[in-house]
């Protein structure tokens, strides 16, 4: 692709914004929260799955819990960096290739809520475990197949998927990351198909797997509108070579590599949609497979709360269980009320994916943003709380006879997740463009400095009316009346909070559109801070649906669900005031500027001690 180096912000910004689904054909709990509608009504009563999913997912998770215990041994996999042959074959076996590939095509069709809850278990036994079944899964061969493959792709694809044979998704390059307008690698047409060149980097599964799904840009030429184009790739085609294993800080036992196609011939037939829909399908598949991480981390969660409450009742330290000691206690309290929200997270999108009402594009990525986020700092607390066995590996605390708690190793598979399937601050600045969605289809023209003033005279118009009868539901809502959402009794309170809260999140949208116009897209720290309301706003409410659900259930939990629900709640409601006062009062533009003066080499004195061993290489190499 000529030219890859000079593309302009605006291009590139053009390529992102042709990707992104425009349209709202379905209702959206996200995008009207973010509006300040508080939309109930679209997830309580609480989503149920069906007896059917039910059944036959539950006994999935039975076979698969048993097999995780019997035959996956972490330490094994933290000392050869490697997934045992026999777990594969082993899981393989389960079906577990299969969990969301269709009956028909030899899977198990679970729904995303068991698929979900699979992974959960299977990231305490090992993440590297969960990083490899939702690749294949969730963003390798069967999903983009599943939303726009033929049915001749699907019969010769996604039975093999579904016996086993890995699959992975390869879009990053050397020097393209979330800039998919500077990619490199390109399929070029010819008579019978395409010739496709170019490297991709951090192919997960991509070092074992037999179908790769590659995105690489066509060349538009006569007959082909060119673009991002989508294709099914058989690994072991002629031109198709791993030239490195990759090295994480954690996630041990992931093949994940670097992987150049040389003249490597596509079969027409290959194309998956259509010529330029690549990124498009990318996006469309990510709006459900990010759910996948924020499984991972919810299970993460709950096994570091296990882990806590026993260390903290166990470990004495000046005549008291260190669980009783306020200091730790803060912690462990936190720990309890995010294993309840994130699991409450997890289930009502995957829930709300099974029904396929809504449109959960901003939920799901709510979602991987917030339990990414605070799944990091639930570990991170977890390594404080045991100390200096918090650091030491699982293989040194058996070696000397103490259980192997891993509490380190979840440290460093965590983190990944803030990187992972869209950066925590790509993350925020996709929900944001969501979120100022209805604004812009109303005053785009208004602060787009490439269109006509009689362009931006008819928008003004257009958009005086939208906002006259928008603002003024933003002042008064159920959440100033009392007696509002009495049927949860004490989370009613809650609920009210988050009403208000989303009219004010609205009007705080409205009032930076205003002060910054265009510039707005500039203020990534204003908008990051909108996200994470809407967010802390999305997890209560899921949390406290479902708190409710169990309650009006008589189930045994219900009360102590109610308990957490509540103190998860406290929480949000002081981070949410918080960062609504840091929309006006914070330092962006003094860190701002000091950066820049730091990128230009203004405080390099500082560096003058810095021993720095890791040579002259390049900082990315391209070749």
């Amino acid at each position: 692709m000529s030219g890859v180096d000079s593309v302009s912000e605006r291009d590139a910004r053009q390529v992102s914004e042709a990707a992104r689904e425009s349209e709202w054909g379905r209702p959206s709990f996200g995008k009207e929260l973010f509006l300040g509608r508080f939309r109930l009504d679209l997830i309580h009563p609480h989503p149920r799955p069906t007896d059917e999913d039910v059944r036959r997912g539950e006994d999935f998770l039975d076979r698969l819990g048993a097999f995780l215990r019997a035959e996956v041994d972490p330490l094994e996999i933290e000392r050869q960096s490697k997934i045992p042959d026999r777990v594969i074959k082993g899981l393989a076996h389960l079906g577990a290739f299969g969990m969301m590939i269709p009956r028909e095509y030899g899977g198990l069709g679970l729904s995303h809520l068991y698929y979900a809850r699979a992974l959960s278990m299977v990231c305490q036994a090992h993440s590297s475990l969960n990083a490899m079944l939702s690749a294949h899964q969730s963003i390798g061969v069967p999903q983009p197949l599943a939303l726009a493959g033929t049915d001749e792709q699907k019969r010769r694809y996604l039975p093999r998927c579904a016996k086993g044979e890995i699959s992975a998704f390869l879009l990053t390059e050397p020097d393209v990351g979330s800039d998919p307008a500077r990619m490199r690698a390109t399929a070029v047409p010819t008579d019978d198909g395409y010739v496709l060149n170019g490297t991709k980097l951090w192919t997960t599964n991509g070092v074992v797997a037999s179908l790769l799904v590659v995105m690489a840009a066509v060349p538009k030429s006569p007959g082909h509108p060119g673009g991002i184009t989508a294709f099914v790739v058989e690994a072991d085609s002629p031109g198709v070579e791993v030239l490195h294993r990759n090295q994480f800080m954690g996630l041990r036992g992931i093949e994940n590599g670097v992987t150049r196609f040389t003249d490597v011939h596509i079969p027409a037939e290959n194309v998956v949609g259509a010529e330029g829909r690549g990124l498009k399908i990318a996006l469309t598949t990510l709006n459900t497979g990010r759910l996948s991480i924020p499984a991972a981390c919810s299970g993460a969660v709950s096994w570091a709360l296990k882990q806590a409450r026993e260390w903290g009742s166990e470990r004495i330290q000046w005549g008291h269980p260190v669980g009783q000691h306020e200091a730790v206690a803060e912690k462990v309290a936190y720990i309890a009320g995010m294993s309840f929200a994130l699991e409450s997270v997890v289930r009502m999108s995957s829930l709300m994916a099974d029904e396929d009402r809504n449109d959960i594009r901003i939920e799901a990525a709510l979602a991987k943003l917030y339990c990414t986020e605070h799944g990091w700092q639930v570990v991170d607390d977890l390594v404080q709380i045991r100390g200096g066995r918090g650091y030491e590996t699982a293989e040194s605390l058996a070696a000397r006879g103490e259980r192997p708690v891993g509490a380190e190793q979840a440290l460093r598979d965590m983190r990944i997740n803030r990187i992972f399937e869209g950066s925590t601050e790509i993350m925020r600045l996709l929900i944001a463009r969501e979120a100022v969605d209805a604004h812009l289809s109303v005053a785009g023209d208004i602060i787009d400095p490439a269109k006509p003033l009689a362009d931006k005279a008819k928008t003004a118009l257009k958009a005086s009316g939208f906002y006259a009868k928008w603002l003024p539901t933003l002042a008064v809502g159920a959440g100033n009346a009392p007696r509002s959402y009495s049927d949860f009794g004490a989370l009613a309170t809650h609920l009210r909070f988050v009403e208000r809260s989303a009219r004010k999140l609205a009007r705080s949208t409205f009032w930076g559109m205003s002060r910054w116009q265009g510039g707005l897209e500039k203020r990534q720290c204003f908008l990051g801070r909108l996200v994470d309301i809407g967010a802390e706003l999305f997890a209560m409410s899921a949390t406290v649906c479902r708190a409710q659900m169990l309650l009006d259930d008589r189930s045994v939990d219900g009360v102590p669900s109610v308990e957490l629900a509540d103190l998860f709640c406290r929480g949000a409601r002081r981070r949410v005031d918080r960062l609504f006062h840091e929309l006006w009062a914070n330092d962006d533009a003094v860190n701002y500027a000091a950066a820049q003066r730091v990128l230009d080499g203004r405080y390099v004195f500082t560096e003058r001690e810095v021993v720095d061993l890791a040579g002259d290489l390049p900082l990315i190499n391209t070749e």
